[in-house]
């Protein structure tokens, strides 16, 4: 089988010739594995097309997921000045935002944000009409060009050929919500003005879905919906059922009809949700972190999620990946694939982004546990 194929198989809810590899690598790690400068990778379609080529090369994955979309041809006109400095490359824009762009993390915005609104102020028919920007982390936004929503997904293809299984990303309503008040005003919302909430959540999944939607006119092959902020360390599995479930299942419908897959990725503790997961209608789930960073074991998931979808992650990325040997590396990958692979419908993976100082020699690794387990 070809990795495309490999990896369809899988979401499928189908056995592959072989348990397909395909991590998430976080920024930090991108830029400690690549000989390019932290802006221009940030910025630059191009550079980013070709270090997603360049480290599914490397660690010789069967996908590629393309997490940042929208870059604008024109950023270099926008930029005044490029600085390097000991903790990186501190950017400053025509705007006059000043950001540092680590070596080894994200952009970290130096000169703040606009003021955030209060849910009680907000008016829903002043909110944006259509998604202008990726909410990475509170604060961060990367900003989608009109123009070249999707220029890196064509760069991709280009490069890599029909070979690989290539996946966009989106940020789930949930997200968009949080951003929007901030996470001590966004969660008190839920409390306090659930209606309220509800109605901003609906405008933003219809952003969303329509984003998901375009993407997938594009040709790829699958959707990650990033809901990092859906666990149990941030809300109930009763406020996920109520504020996280209907939404992400309007971007999740949208997806499914344009006959492309869609799964969420939620971090940390997700056990008491597992099902309810699946209630959006997604064909898969990711992350599925184990202890301690989560509180899933795969044989457990497996079992109550049959049938259901297919299931991306579960490897320990910071205390098994960085901090073990490879004894055990290659220990505990052997178990996840093992258990994930019963009746087929697994994409093995670290449970969140591969950690930025994770080394190299470790990444190779989970080829070889693949090749010999699954």
């Amino acid at each position: 089988m070809t990795p495309k194929e490999r990896v369809k198989r899988a979401m499928d809810l189908g056995i592959p010739d072989r348990v397909p590899l395909m991590c998430q690598l976080s920024i930090g790690h991108f830029l400690q594995q690549l000989d390019v400068s932290p802006a221009e990778f940030w910025y630059d379609a191009s550079t980013f097309a070709d270090g997603l080529i360049e480290m599914r090369s490397r660690y010789d994955f069967d996908g590629i997921l393309v997490s940042l979309h929208g870059h604008s041809p024109a950023w270099r006109s926008l930029v005044l000045s490029i600085q390097e400095t000991p903790d990186g490359e501190e950017v400053l824009l025509e705007n006059g935002q000043r950001s540092m762009h680590p070596h080894d993390e994200l952009p970290q915005v130096k000169n703040g944000r606009a003021p955030q609104p209060s849910l009680e102020s907000c008016r829903v028919e002043q909110l944006p009409e259509m998604l202008s920007y990726i909410p990475v982390s509170q604060g961060l936004h990367f900003e989608i060009s009109p123009s070249e929503r999707f220029q890196v997904f064509h760069l991709v293809k280009e490069k890599a050929g029909e070979t690989y299984s290539i996946h966009g990303e989106v940020t789930s309503p949930f997200d968009y919500y949080l951003d929007l008040f901030g996470l001590e005003e966004g969660l008190m919302g839920l409390i306090d003005q659930p209606e309220k909430a509800r109605l901003v959540l609906a405008h933003f999944a219809k952003l969303v879905s329509e984003l998901a939607s375009d993407m997938c006119a594009t040709g790829i092959d699958a959707v990650k919906i990033s809901s990092p902020f859906a666990g149990a360390g941030f809300i109930s599995s009763h406020f996920y059922r109520d504020f996280v479930i209907p939404f992400e299942r309007i971007v999740a419908q949208k997806i499914r009809r344009m006959g492309v897959h869609a799964y969420t990725h939620t971090c940390g503790a997700v056990g008491d949700r597992l099902e309810l997961m699946f209630e959006s209608g997604v064909s898969g789930i990711e992350c599925l972190d184990p202890p301690p960073l989560g509180d899933v074991e795969l044989e457990e998931a497996k079992e109550r999620t049959r049938g259901r979808g297919f299931i991306k992650g579960n490897m320990d990325s910071v205390n098994t990946l960085l901090k073990a040997d490879t004894e055990t590396i290659l220990g505990d990958a052997r178990k996840r694939i093992q258990a994930g692979k019963e009746n087929g419908g697994y994409i093995f993976s670290t449970a969140c982004s591969v950690a930025p100082c994770v080394p190299r020699k470790n990444m190779v690794l989970l080829r070889e546990a693949v090749e010999r387990w699954g």
